[in-house]
């Protein structure tokens, strides 16, 4: 059901003090309706582009514009996700028009990219690459970095030459696109009193509601924090924790919760990520959050005896040192993104789970109009008191439940792929960390939050999903430099697909 929004209506609940913005638009659905002809709305749309600066083409003569592509958390060399706006202006009527918004990703990384893709069906399209197909290596600059190989065909050439080129060039096979609802309401709530007010000249962008961190001098004007995470924004609010089980060693779990704070602080909502990383290396990270992540500063956070652990279980990926990279990227652009750890790896059993809570609590307690984000091995977010070998058990969200008027505790949901893991070996009894196979339910390509009627058994409220995984290594494999600086965030060992990795924690 498409709901038609007045403008002369939006302009009313400006004056009267309402919030003009919807919840959670990327749940409604919904699109947003501009009540003035298209050819008047166009003019604004463009500057709204302007203002944030994302540097566009535009169809001479049509209502149709492309962005150039943008890089997420505002130009992270490592991020690896580069996105990119087709607008196209509707007319709903002769005296209403609308927007469609898409949005489309590509990856540096094959991620994105659809099973099956790389197979040839029927008649190869390849122009001279019969020398690849006799087992010879690529060409330099071929086909992994669409710098000239031999595996192009002439269809191939508009996203050749419309991609980025030299260090930020990304795979032709792996991107998808998808249409921005949230998107179209940004732009709708940026313009549209302007366009009430019938004063065209001045359309300002949407950086009102922005969290800006203390002392920060501006919040800006636009920041790329991925495809909106569906049923996200309905779980924050201020002094409510959001507690996430995840499975360690992934690429995409820490991804979820840069974008989670992204996109949530450009829209109002200052975050604290909680970490499952010891509590002793809190000073540490969070001087690393104020540096300019240099590479000193990379090598102070990294020579913490954390990194080096002689059974790194995922915790230390260089996914979660580039999620860090992240969140720093978006202090540094004036968000308002804090990052605490809370781990106490010295004690065992319930012990650990009550300093757990003790910590995350602490700091709940310190920041009453923040959200907080907990991440952790899903044992320790369920809200249901016992465990199979324990069933006076209490873990650290239920400890917290009984303490907080606001927690929500999600399992984390995804599809079959890798992670690197630490589980016991049968012969040896030793831990044996390395990637492993790790069995989940295809649920598609979009990373969403989905909350249940009640919780399950487990105290678990819901699922967080994202999608497709594929295995992160122990950073400090990298090398103590920045992790990522070599731009492969696959690490190179086969999977071992006689292992199936456990998601339990």
């Amino acid at each position: 059901m498409r709901s038609i929004l007045n403008v002369g209506w939006l302009a009313l609940l400006l004056v009267v003090g309402c919030a003009a913005r919807p919840k959670d638009w990327d749940l409604t659905g919904q699109e947003a309706i501009y009540d003035r002809p298209l050819e008047e709305v166009w003019p604004s749309v463009r500057q709204y582009f302007v203002d944030a600066k994302l540097s566009f083409r535009e169809a001479p003569g049509s209502p149709v514009l492309q962005t150039e592509w943008k890089e997420e958390f505002g130009g992270s060399k490592i991020a690896g996700y580069w996105h990119r706006y087709l607008v196209l202006g509707k007319r709903e009527t002769p005296t209403k028009s609308k927007l469609w918004i898409i949005r489309v990703t590509r990856s540096a990384n094959k991620t994105l990219s659809a099973p099956g893709k790389e197979l040839e069906w029927g008649v190869s399209r390849n122009m001279g690459n019969d020398a690849n197909r006799m087992g010879a290596a690529p060409a330099p600059g071929g086909p992994e970095t669409l710098e000239g190989g031999l595996a192009l065909s002439v269809e191939d050439d508009e996203d050749r030459f419309s991609m980025p080129r030299g260090e930020n060039a990304i795979v032709a096979e792996s991107a998808h696109g998808t249409r921005d609802l949230n998107m179209e309401w940004r732009v709708f709530h940026a313009i549209a009193p302007g366009l009430a007010l019938k004063d065209e000249s001045s359309p300002r962008t949407d950086t009102q509601g922005v969290a800006k961190a203390p002392g920060a001098k501006d919040a800006p004007a636009f920041t790329e924090c991925g495809a909106p995470i569906i049923g996200l924004k309905a779980q924050a609010q201020a002094g409510g924790v959001l507690l996430l089980g995840e499975l360690h060693g992934t690429q995409q779990v820490p991804r979820f919760i840069a974008q989670a704070a992204c996109q949530l602080t450009v829209e109002g909502t200052p975050v604290s990520v909680g970490l499952e990383l010891p509590a002793e290396n809190q000073a540490r990270i969070t001087t690393f959050l104020k540096s300019e992540g240099g590479e000193e500063d990379w090598l102070r956070l990294m020579e913490a005896p954390f990194w080096r652990s002689p059974y790194p279980d995922g915790r230390g990926s260089e996914a979660v040192a580039n999620m860090l990279e992240q969140l720093r990227l978006l202090r540094t652009r004036g968000l308002d993104v804090a990052v605490f750890v809370y781990d106490h790896p010295k004690l065992t059993g319930q012990q650990r789970e009550q300093a757990l809570a003790a910590t995350v609590l602490k700091e709940v307690e310190a920041g009453p109009a923040r959200f907080h984000l907990v991440v952790s091995g899903n044992i320790h977010p369920r809200t249901s008191k016992g465990l199979p070998w324990d069933k006076q058990y209490q873990p650290m969200g239920r400890l917290l439940a009984a303490r907080l008027k606001h927690v929500v505790a999600l399992d984390v949901a995804y599809d079959s792929g890798s992670a690197w893991i630490c589980a016991p070996n049968a012969q040896s009894r030793k831990l044996d960390c390395g990637v492993k196979e790790a069995k989940g339910k295809d649920n598609g390509d979009r990373f969403f939050v989905h909350v249940w009627d009640s919780p399950n058994k487990d105290g678990y409220h819901g699922v967080f999903y994202v999608g497709r995984v594929t295995a992160s290594a122990p950073a400090i494999l990298k090398g103590l430099g920045r992790p990522g600086a070599d731009d492969n965030s696959v690490f190179p060992l086969a999977p071992d697909v006689d292992a199936v990795a456990s998601a339990r924690r």
